[in-house]
């Protein structure tokens, strides 16, 4: 069984300004630095085997302040993105997450729906499921990773995922079993 430590990235300036981003490259504010390196200080003592983030830089820099000098690797993987809002990208925060159970199954307008960015998550984890089984890996990715998590490892309805308040924390942890199909 695989230990999944998640994070979600640290504060962005679009975070900050009350913007969905999206696939946009959004750089991590002043305090999201801060805060990457807090997340660091979390884990100092957990024994991680590799780390895992999106391509985007609000997730790979929060991962590489986090584990500055711990040499451990981190990979970066587009499949743990956050959703493509589309035509909505850096759109109001509000405006893009007020109907996210409406973009279950329907993309955003030239975007994907939230069921896309999870099939993507869904592939991620049949992959790292039996390479790093026995091992503890920590993801650092977005509300969509999030959501892909809690459907595919909590076995949680993704309507029920969507609709659900959400609420950020010092991270989550879950198991991922190498027999274990993950829901999609």
């Amino acid at each position: 069984m695989t230990s999944v430590l998640f994070e979600s990235h640290s504060t962005s300036l679009d975070n900050e300004a009350g913007l969905a981003s999206g696939h946009y490259d959004a750089a991590l504010s002043p305090a999201g630095e801060k805060q990457a390196k807090e997340l660091g200080e979390r884990y100092r003592c957990t024994d991680i085997r590799a780390v895992f983030c999106s391509d985007l830089q609000r997730s790979y820099r929060t991962a590489e302040l986090a584990l500055d000098g711990r040499g451990i690797a981190i990979v970066q993987d587009p499949r743990l993105r956050e959703c493509d809002y589309g035509e909505l990208t850096r759109r109001p925060r509000g405006e893009v997450h007020s109907n996210l159970a409406a973009r279950l199954q329907e993309p955003f307008p030239g975007g994907e729906s939230y069921r896309q960015a999870t099939e993507r998550v869904r592939e991620f984890l049949e992959e790292v499921a039996i390479r790093f089984d026995g091992e503890v890996i920590l993801i650092i990715g977005h509300r969509a990773t999030h959501y892909a998590l809690e459907h595919c490892l909590n076995r949680r309805p993704l309507e029920e995922v969507l609709t659900a308040q959400w609420h950020w924390q010092p991270g989550w942890t879950y198991r991922l079993e190498p027999s274990l199909k993950p829901l999609i």
